[in-house]
């Protein structure tokens, strides 16, 4: 089971911290992602990260403002966002995958429920 939360409404330029608990299965072998869906717009990949060696990868639309973050040791995923603009407000979700540093969407096994992010001002 995969449950995000910190999701909300901050204008333009602000940041938000999203959170993902993880129960029910290994943690620290899955990779885990990020994934948004905007209203209209399909699904795409944030950021995921590696299970391994914690390696990352992002979106080149949220390089540099958006960190991946994981905790093993508490089976919990984050994703710091800076610096947010109009077009991040999508709803996000956390997922899990065996496939060792994949950000393939289809591979992902495990889903939340999703968290809305509103970015307005």
């Amino acid at each position: 089971q995969l449950v995000e939360s910190g999701g909300g409404l901050v204008q333009p330029g602000g940041s938000l911290r999203l959170s993902c608990a993880a129960s029910g299965f290994t943690f620290d072998r899955y990779t885990m992602g990020w994934f948004r869906q905007a209203p209209g717009k399909e699904r795409e990949m944030v950021s995921c990260i590696s299970s391994r060696d914690g390696s990352t990868w992002y979106a080149d639309s949220v390089k540099v403002r958006f960190t991946v973050f994981r905790n093993n040791a508490k089976n919990a995923l984050d994703l710091q966002m800076n610096s947010l603009k109009v077009e991040d407000t999508a709803v996000y979700y956390c997922a899990a995958t065996l496939f060792p540093g994949s950000c393939i969407e289809p591979v992902y096994d495990y889903w939340g429920q999703g968290t809305q992010v509103t970015v307005s001002s």
